[in-house]
């Protein structure tokens, strides 16, 4: 009896399953915020310290006067194709989150949506790399939700913890500050000039090492040091999680476009005209409040609008602490710019 073997399957390449994949995937800050207008202004229970009145990077009830929940959930279509990539990439951005705003990882729940065609093997890598940064965030992956979707999307719900009288909050930016930034800028562009084939695959690479990085050190060293003026820069890009922290602070937020820290190969992707269709939205939502000085340049724009995936977090720091935070984050191996600093007035700007 002959044994005729079943010819091998082309790999699945889940980037060619969707249109866009990661933050850029988000509805825009403009549209969105048409859309949540009103829903803050219902009454909340007091124990709601962090919600939509104002809107904060999770949700957070207080439990006692020690203790505070953080709720957050984040999921988007892949944007690279290796699945235990997406998984860990996926699970890295949701947990930022909690990091934002000063808290540690309890657990998380799976949100997911795949074709029923997909491989069985392709959906056990993606929730087995999600669970790898689950655990590395010192937390449990402890179970999950799945729908059928032509177009494969995944995520998490999280579950934090913190103290809620030292959570880090987007309102809590003063006069004088320091804007440091944890994470260099670029995802955005690399990813959607790695689909048109004129990202280097080095560049990348670069940019995917830094997606799978938690933001769980640089949390813990603006936590443990009093800072209280922080969010993570995501699919908003810099530009509009800077505006949403000003707004929130009731300050101008200034940005030294020389010192913005970029992956490699992003700022030249820029210059050649490549920009995702969420930075886009991006601009509209930021334009009536952004300032550009003279000499700016068009690419160091276009970087700053530039949505990310699993980005950094910046953080508000006082002068007096300045020096401290910076060896701390030193310490921990979290590498971080200064930016920019916050003065009294509205808005941002790029100088």
């Amino acid at each position: 009896m002959t044994t005729v073997e079943a010819p091998a399957l082309p790999p699945i390449r889940l980037t060619e399953l969707t249109d866009c994949g990661g933050c850029a995937a988000k509805l825009g800050a403009d549209l969105l915020a048409d859309a949540l207008t009103g829903l803050g202004a219902h009454r909340a229970p007091d124990a709601l310290i962090a919600g939509l009145a104002p809107a904060d990077d999770a949700a957070v009830y207080r439990i006692s006067d020690e203790l505070a929940i953080i709720g957050t959930l984040d999921f988007f279509p892949p944007l690279v194709d290796d699945a235990w990539t997406f998984g860990e990439i996926a699970a890295a951005n949701a947990l930022s989150d909690v990091f934002a705003m000063g808290g540690r990882v309890l657990f998380a729940l799976s949100i997911a949506a795949f074709p029923e065609e997909l491989p069985r093997d392709v959906l056990a890598a993606v929730f087995e790399g999600a669970a790898t940064k689950v655990r590395e965030a010192g937390g449990t992956l402890a179970g999950g939700h799945t729908i059928r979707d032509p177009e494969p999307k995944y995520g998490l719900a999280v579950i934090g913890a913190a103290h809620p009288d030292r959570l880090l909050r987007k309102g809590g930016a003063r006069p004088g500050d320091t804007l440091i930034l944890t994470k260099r800028l670029g995802t955005g562009l690399l990813i959607s000039g790695h689909r048109q084939g004129r990202a280097v695959e080095a560049d990348l690479t670069g940019a995917i090492d830094q997606m799978r990085t938690l933001n769980r050190a640089a949390g813990d060293v603006l936590g443990a040091a009093g800072i209280r003026g922080a969010t993570d820069v995501t699919g908003f890009g810099l530009f509009g999680h800077g505006l949403e922290m000003a707004r929130a602070s009731g300050t101008r937020f200034m940005f030294d476009a020389a010192a913005l820290p970029s992956l490699s190969g992003a700022v030249a992707l820029a210059a050649a005209g490549v920009e995702t269709d969420g930075a886009a939205h991006n601009r509209r939502f930021v334009a009536p409040a952004l300032s550009i000085a003279d000499g700016v340049g068009a690419d160091l724009v276009t970087l700053a609008h530039d949505p990310q995936t699993s980005g950094g977090l910046l953080a508000a720091i006082p002068g007096e602490q300045l020096a401290a935070v910076e060896a701390a984050l030193d310490a921990a191996g979290v590498e971080h710019w200064r930016v920019g600093r916050v003065e009294e007035g509205a808005g941002i700007e790029l100088e």
